[in-house]
């Protein structure tokens, strides 16, 4: 007599098991997410899913004495921007995670970048969304030659392991993971099980082996990666692909890397002829911002060690209900909602009665304190309708009093503003150091909100 399967509940947000279904996961506390999954009632012995997983051997305890520290192996891909959000390239055995909402440019990206790794690799391109004539289309369309790249239409795991054992790839893609199924899991193909056991073979596989693999991953309608969150956990660099629907810039950002910096981006354009670099994002996002009009300030954010010029743009207007409407877009909304509060109390301007919308061009988006006095320039400037001089950006972060803040890196700040052509820039009044000011840029230095709406509207 066979012996009863049972049940397994996962948590789709962070993959914690639990014996039984409960409204929210008693790990990371959010609701809803719990799951039934199936799991098999035996297991294979552990030879062949060693085998399956890319033959890694038993690990020995060493002492930290003999332990090598040398630099790992890193690589170029090709594409600049693709090689600064890694932290100088790829690094040789290492799984890397690219997420991206559907059609952003996902498989494009990883396709572009096999013109350049068959130059000195072996690619092996494995796909289980489309077929080997499908990827040659495409691959004819963006100009990759066919050198040393190796096309698999596959979903099952184990034969994808012993294509890389005949082959012997030193890079291999898969796309995507949510469509990869392991036999020794009962669960269907992008169910929670399937995405950790097959990430886990592509991890050990890539240790073991010396494999470099990227695997690309969607994202659901909360804009995180589909599947459970320990799957960020087990991959060495996590890069999400972002843009908007209805614009061809693409913005490429690390949210973990163990091999370089986080917070890094790369900008792309999109074009009939796949991605191309956009390596001056600051003039690209600031292309076609109008003149003479009230309602959008220029600030500096750091994106990782890069400046980069945004254009926050404010519409402040009477509200035709009870309560105002208060929208963000590309801004954090409690911080907007928050230097609105302090503009009103400590700026003076009633604006609790008016609707407010505020959008950062290009589709970036803006998460530090710093944007904050540019964010309530704009807002000001467009309640009051006046124009802030266009050659004016602000840097600085605002406080509940309406003091301002000094903000870090404000040297590479300033020299990225006056390299864009700004002459003049609003700054905090206390800074850590003393800031040099580059050559002909002007330096308006206010303690508060009401200096700082006084200097300039």
């Amino acid at each position: 007599m066979s012996p009863k399967a049972k049940k397994v509940f996962y948590c789709t947000q962070c993959g914690n098991e639990t014996p039984k279904w409960q409204g929210q996961c008693s790990a990371c506390g959010a609701w809803n997410t719990i799951v039934e999954q199936p799991e098999a009632v035996t297991r294979k012995s552990a030879g062949p899913r060693r085998a399956a997983a890319g033959g890694l051997a038993r690990s020995r305890p060493q002492p930290i004495g003999e332990v090598e520290t040398t630099d790992e192996l890193r690589f170029e891909t090709g594409l600049g921007e693709l090689d600064r959000v890694l932290g100088g390239g790829a690094v040789k055995g290492s799984l890397v995670l690219v997420g991206g909402a559907p059609g952003i440019g996902k498989s494009t990206l990883m396709l572009q970048i096999c013109d350049s790794l068959c130059r000195f690799a072996n690619v092996l391109y494995v796909s289980g969304e489309e077929s080997q004539r499908q990827i040659k289309l495409r691959a004819e369309r963006l100009k990759v030659r066919g050198e040393g790249l190796y096309l698999l239409s596959e979903t099952n795991l184990e034969d994808v392991m012993e294509a890389v054992q005949e082959l012997k790839p030193d890079v291999l893609i898969v796309d995507s993971i949510q469509t990869m199924y392991n036999g020794d899991t009962t669960s269907t193909p992008g169910s929670v099980g399937q995405v950790k056991e097959c990430t886990m073979a592509l991890m050990q596989l890539a240790k073991g082996q010396g494999v470099t693999v990227f695997v690309i991953g969607h994202i659901n309608k909360e804009g995180s990666l589909a599947g459970p969150k320990v799957l960020e956990h087990m991959v060495d660099c996590v890069l999400y692909f972002e843009g908007e629907e209805h614009m061809s810039h693409r913005i490429l950002r690390a949210a973990k890397n163990r091999f370089g910096a986080t917070n890094e981006i790369g900008v792309f354009d999109m074009g009939d002829h796949g991605l191309t670099e956009v390596p001056n994002p600051s003039e690209a996002l600031l292309s076609g911002r109008p003149q003479d009009t009230p309602g959008t300030c220029v600030t500096c954010v750091m994106e990782g060690a890069r400046p980069v010029l945004a254009e926050i743009q404010a519409l402040v207007v009477p509200s035709a209900y009870g309560n105002a409407r208060r929208t963000s877009n590309g801004f954090d909304y409690n911080r907007a909602v928050l230097l609105l509060a302090v503009l009103e109390k400590r700026g003076g301007l009633m604006i609790n009665s008016c609707d407010a919308y505020l959008n950062v061009i290009g589709g970036l988006w803006v998460g530090e304190p710093a944007a904050d006095l540019a964010a309530v320039i704009a807002l000001a400037s467009s309640f009051r309708d006046k124009c802030v001089p266009g050659d004016l950006a602000a840097v600085g972060e605002v406080g509940l009093t309406g003091e301002l803040r000094s903000v870090n890196s404000l040297s590479q700040r300033l020299s990225e503003v006056r390299r864009l052509g700004f002459t003049k820039c609003l700054i905090p009044a206390q800074n850590h150091g003393k800031i040099a000011a580059p050559e002909g840029l002007q330096l308006i230095k206010v303690r508060n909100i009401r200096e700082a709406l006084a200097a300039i509207l």
